[in-house]
């Protein structure tokens, strides 16, 4: 029997996500199981998830998933590749995972390998450098070098989602060669899009919620049934903003030197976030200022957020020390007991006992603790905030969904 993994934020959880796992099943068997490797309280694009990793651990169960791995904040908010890296890690270190399915604007694995193959060409960091000293950004420099070496192959690093699938296939060869890739079509509105249709992007979804508009018919049943219960309860919806004064409180506290370890490439960018940081009246104002054409909002944002939180992005090697699972239906716990013979790595299912488990475990799960005090704080109810949530918080189990389990 196939074990499907997939990598995702589900920031929240929509359509195109239960139509993606609807095709792995076809692709692969309608007994094929799912298990979802999520972003936990904070996404790649250097944000908060507006709805906490319980909430939506228990989303992507009502939409198809079975299992649900908690891909913590240093890989979670990180590049795109550290992203991939931790989640094939992840899938990996489960022993049962034979796929990884993911969706990408070309639908076609061809070209997409082609361009994995090319980034880790020996020729390759050269002409990176090359072009970054001309004074491309990193994107624009990677794509040129690319299409150097490859042609038009390189075109497919222009769409978000085929960049990510170019990432997953470099972390298969690297730490996971055994799990078979299954690329599929992404439909419905491009990423980022404020389309709104039958398939409209989380951004989209995300904006539509925050701004207060109506969000439910961009959604499951299911899923608006869960969006609402936390929304009434104060824990959603959770962004930066609900934490303004806190954050810029911080960052005003920072020295120069004190920014310089997330810089990421150590090219002055932590002088300009110091001096941004001690002008700017607002987040926004702040990300701004420290714009340039060299630096993407992305990495802006992701420097704003690991600044903030404290923390390091996962760096090149650096790869999740333990498998904490958020939720499971019938399907999934009957993997989990497979998970306890072949795992390569610890399981958490109980915060507790990550007490009981080695030095590195212990330090990631309570530096992922910190994170999500830090988390608790931006929910719109200050009731919630109180510290050391993690610990009272157990993994979401439901049933095998009856809808599910008669396709």
């Amino acid at each position: 029997m196939a074990v499907a993994g997939i990598i995702a934020e589900y920031h929240p959880f929509h359509r195109g996500h239960a139509w993606q796992i609807s095709e792995i099943r076809s692709h692969l068997g309608s007994d094929t199981s799912v298990i979802a490797a999520m972003s936990g309280n904070f996404v790649q694009r250097g944000e908060f998830a507006v709805f906490s990793k319980h909430a939506r651990a228990e989303m992507a169960l009502r939409g198809g998933a079975d299992l649900v791995l908690e891909l913590c904040a240093p890989w979670s908010s990180a590049t795109a590749e550290r992203f991939a890296q931790g989640g094939v890690a992840l899938l990996a270190a489960t022993g049962v995972v034979t796929h990884l399915a993911f969706g990408c604007e070309s639908g076609e694995l061809a070209p997409l390998a082609q361009t994995a193959k090319t980034l880790d060409d020996e020729r390759f960091p050269e002409l990176l450098r090359s072009y970054l000293a001309d004074g491309m950004s990193f994107a624009a420099a990677r794509q040129a070098a690319v299409e150097h070496l490859a042609g038009d192959a390189a075109q497919c690093l222009t769409s978000p989602n085929n960049a990510l699938a170019v990432e997953y296939l470099r972390a298969l060869k690297t730490s996971a060669p055994s799990i078979q890739p299954l690329a599929l079509p992404r439909i419905g509105a491009a990423h980022d899009s404020a389309e709104l249709g039958q398939y409209p992007s989380a951004s989209a979804i995300r904006r539509v919620l925050l701004e207060g508009g109506d969000w439910q018919n961009l959604v499951s049943e299911e899923t608006a049934a869960i969006m609402l219960r936390e929304l009434s309860a104060g824990r959603a919806p959770v962004t930066m903003k609900n934490c303004e004064r806190a954050v810029l409180a911080h960052l005003r506290r920072m020295s120069e030197e004190d920014f310089l370890p997330y810089d990421g490439g150590g090219e002055g960018l932590h002088r300009r976030f110091h001096a941004a940081a001690h002008h700017a009246c607002g987040i926004d104002e702040l990300l701004e200022t420290a714009k340039t054409k060299r630096y993407p909002m992305a990495r802006l944002r992701r420097m704003l957020l690991h600044s903030y939180l404290g923390i390091l992005p996962a760096a090149q090697g650096e790869l999740p020390p333990y498998l904490r699972i958020l939720g499971a239906n019938a399907r999934g716990r009957a993997l989990l007991r497979q998970m306890k013979k072949s795992a390569t790595l610890p399981i958490i299912t109980k915060p507790a006992q990550a007490r009981e488990m080695d030095e590195r475990v212990q330090s990631c799960f309570l530096r992922e603790a910190a994170c999500t005090d830090l988390y608790a704080l931006a929910m719109p109810s200050l009731a919630l905030a109180k510290a050391d949530s993690e610990f009272s918080h157990a993994a979401v189990m439901t049933e095998l969904d009856k809808e599910r389990s008669s396709r």
